[in-house]
């Protein structure tokens, strides 16, 4: 049921061996990499580790960027960086549709005080045979 709810790239397929292939380090790596918390594998009920494609993508952006000469705590802190900026975006997104139905509401409200208007004019201008 889980898995349903899941992105595709987020599912478990990999055991720590073939995700350690793919990502091309060695599977100790890929535990002291879950240690610090840069990857976070699915566990099976047996407790075996299982790797998604979005954490070998984690683990091959954590390889470049130690490529580049950062450190792990410099990793940790572009990742944390990374995923702040996501929400911040994901925020913003949820604001600019509240925004565009407060728009929505409030033409709705104007046309509707508009139209009440018009026919309170109507009204107070209708005369009727028996008023003359």
């Amino acid at each position: 049921m889980i898995d349903m709810l899941m992105n595709e790239d987020e599912r478990p397929l990999f055991m720590i061996s073939v995700a350690a292939e793919l990502a091309g380090v060695h599977p100790q790596t890929l535990r002291a990499y879950e240690s610090k918390g840069l990857v976070s594998p699915k566990r099976t009920a047996g407790n075996t580790r299982m790797y998604s494609r979005a954490d070998i993508a984690r683990v091959n952006l954590i390889n470049d960027l130690t490529a580049e000469g950062i450190n792990l705590a410099g990793v940790i802190r572009i990742l944390d960086l990374e995923e702040r900026l996501k929400d911040s975006e994901r925020h913003v997104e949820q604001l600019q549709k509240v925004r565009k139905q407060l728009e929505k509401d409030l033409h709705d409200l104007r046309m509707k005080a508009a139209i009440s208007a018009i026919v309170k004019v109507e009204d107070d201008q209708l005369r009727y045979p028996w008023d003359i």
